[in-house]
Order: C-alpha cells, then structure tokens, then sequence
C-alpha cells in the first residue's frame, strides 16, 4: 500500500517550520503567525453564545452559507467600494485559504497557469502545485509593486487567472486601485479571471475603497474576490471567509465545497454575522490599533537596529532585509530565534529563491515587544553573520 501522497512535492507549512523552533529558545518574541492579539468583540461573543444554546447551533447551514450573512457582506461590500454585489455573488468558505483553494481548482486544472506576483503567500503557491497547475512567477517593481504592464508578457493560452493579494501577505504592499484596474483590464482582454484575495483590506492606510470594479455591472466576467473574517473580526479559529464572484463561477465552487467540508462552521457564520452588523465600532478601533503598530514598527525600523531594514510595511507585515548577504536566510532566521529569541518567517517560504529577506508580523508588536525586537535585531547585527547548520 502506497501512503507516500500526492501532493506534487509541495514544501510544509513554513508556519509548523517555524514553531518547531520553539522547543529551543526561550523567552521568544513571537513575530511569526499574523494572528489578532485581542478577542472577538463582546457582541459577538454574546451572539454566539446564544447560538450555541439554540437547537439548531451545531446544524449544517446551506451550502453557500447562511443568507443573512451573504446578505451582510454583499450589503458591506456594495457601500464600501461603492459597487453592485448582491447575496448570489457571495459563497461562505472555511476560511480563505479554502476559498482560494475552491476558485483556483474551480478555474484551472492539471496543465493549466494562473500568474502569481513574487512574493507569493505560500498557500497559494502550495495549492496550485498541489492541483498541478503551473504558477508563473511576476516579478514586482523596486517599490514591490506588480504592474500589469509586466503581467501583460506572461499571459498566454494555458493562463486560466491571474492573483493579486493586496494588502500583501507578507510584504504589506498594497496595489492602487489605478495598478488594480488595469490587471482587471489585462484580465478582461484576454478572457482570464482576476482573483483578488483582499484578506487585509480593513487593514489599509486609507478608507477610500480598495478598487472600484465593482462599480462596473460587467465586473462578474471578470473579478474574483476572496475575503476573510480571520484578521477582521478576530476569529480565526472560526474559519469563515468568502468568494465574491459570478453566480457561475459559485455554483463550481459549490461542488467542491459540498465534497470538502459541506459548510463553513454555523457558529463562525453565525460570529461573523454578527461582527459585521453589531461590532462596527470596535472593528474600526481595531483598525485604528494595529495601523499604531504600524507606524511605531516603522519608525523604530528607520534606523536600521543591527542592519536589519524595512522594505515595506502594510497590513499586518513589515518586510525586512536581514544584513547577512550571501547567507541562508533560514538559517539566519533559525539563528534569531535560537540566539536571540526573535521568531520570524524566512523571505524563502514567499519567493523561489533566496533574496535575504524576512516577515515580521506587526500585528504582534505591541510598543514593550517593538522595543525588545530592536534590541534584539542590534544585538544579532553586532553579533555578525551566523553561522550555518
């Protein structure tokens, strides 16, 4: 009996990688898993609660999800990037990892392409290898900015989409919506779909609207978008996300969610539902907090503690170059953790190659752990180079 998988050679998780580290070190700043570090607001702690009580709180839900919360994110989604999405176009997935992974195998098959800006987040590269779809890597601008001018050159008859995810997991980088239109352009020309996850959109330094493409009523033809109520609302163990995208397209990603998982969890639709429509005001203070870290990251980042610089910040990231050129960056990564009690993610789980960089997850950082992080960083520059393993 073969029990060898299938999975076409995909890499682990980078995210299991890095905490195999912890039986190791000690006193570990922990800057790895981009993961909210406060609870669910009250009121949906409160409704779930209720939930759970009720006879129904532990049943299936219909396939696409429970109504009232496809009506709410349609309804969310139409006001803030003032647009037109009705409850048809949303899909309730566990999580948007799945919902990547449901649309991409919706999309595309074994053979197939689909163009992935560098650097990637892991998952999705993982997945279309895993389906045997070839990722065709864009490289990014010198601001790590993708430019559909660039994507233009890689699309060809196999092309089945093209990925944006934006905020960037990890650089923080996020797309104007002038750079979004136009991949949305590049997509429509040639038939393509444009796969937009948005997981950190609440996470911008702007309120105006991430794009405007839902303003055209032929956007269904075109645009895909995930989204994730993980970072947002605070509730990632709940596993609730969704595609927004054509009836159509839905009804494929229908099939696979019913052999998947039948339904995203009750209770996390049910959260969800209620972060959206009750917790208005605590999800925008959230906001306002971690754009904080972000700023309080940055400036302690500008004066390069032990060589290490910022490339980017957004989202919930920073992207850093570590001052060891021509070393492993695992193994530099390994070294901070081990030596120096700063745990983050080597640049080498997002990229083909080895460009020196790493993830550092912001959200974490409050004002005390951003103060250690930079002593922590001055200490393993003083240090030098480490030593390969």
């Amino acid at each position: 009996m073969r029990l060898t998988g299938m999975t076409g050679g995909a890499v682990d998780s980078p995210i299991g990688a890095a905490y195999d580290l912890l039986g190791s070190a000690t006193g570990l700043l922990d800057l790895a898993q981009a993961a909210p570090p406060y609870p669910p607001a009250p009121e949906m702690v409160e409704h779930a609660a209720e939930v759970a009580r009720r006879a129904d709180g532990g049943t299936y839900t219909e396939v696409p999800g429970i109504p009232k919360l496809r009506r709410a994110v349609a309804d969310e989604i139409g006001r803030d990037y003032a647009g037109g999405v009705a409850e048809r176009d949303v899909v309730v997935t566990a999580g948007c990892n799945q919902a990547f992974s449901l649309v991409a195998s919706s999309l595309a098959g074994p053979g197939d392409e689909v163009v992935l800006p560098l650097p990637f987040y892991f998952n999705h590269d993982m997945w279309l290898r895993m389906a045997g779809i070839r990722p065709v890597y864009l490289e990014p601008g010198p601001d790590l900015v993708p430019r559909a001018a660039d994507a233009a050159a890689l699309v060809t008859s196999r092309t089945r989409a093209i990925v944006l995810v934006t905020p960037n997991n990890p650089t923080g980088v996020t797309v104007e919506p002038g750079e979004i239109a136009a991949f949305a352009e590049l997509a429509r020309r040639h038939d393509v779909a444009l796969v937009l996850d948005e997981t950190y959109r609440s996470f911008r330094d702007t309120t105006g609207p991430a794009h405007d493409l839902f303003a055209d009523p032929q956007w269904r033809s075109t645009v895909v978008s995930l989204h994730s109520f993980s970072k947002d609302l605070a509730i990632p163990g709940y596993r609730v996300g969704a595609v927004v995208a054509a009836p159509e397209l839905n009804r494929e990603v229908l099939k696979l969610m019913d052999c998947v998982a039948i339904c995203s969890p009750r209770i996390g639709q049910e959260i969800a539902w209620a972060g959206l429509v009750r917790a208005e005001a605590w999800r925008a203070e959230r906001v306002r907090e971690i754009a904080g870290k972000r700023a309080r990251f940055a400036d302690a980042m500008a004066a390069r503690p032990g060589g290490f610089e910022l490339l980017s910040c957004g989202g919930f990231f920073g992207w850093v170059r570590h001052p060891f050129p021509g070393r492993s960056t695992r193994d530099v990564v390994r070294e901070l953790a081990v030596e120096h009690g700063v745990l983050v993610l080597p640049g080498t789980a997002f990229l083909p190659d080895d460009r020196g960089a790493v993830r550092v997850s912001v959200s974490n950082a409050d004002e005390a752990a951003t103060a250690v992080l930079v002593e922590r960083l001055a200490a393993a520059g003083a240090r030098g180079a480490p030593v390969s393993r």
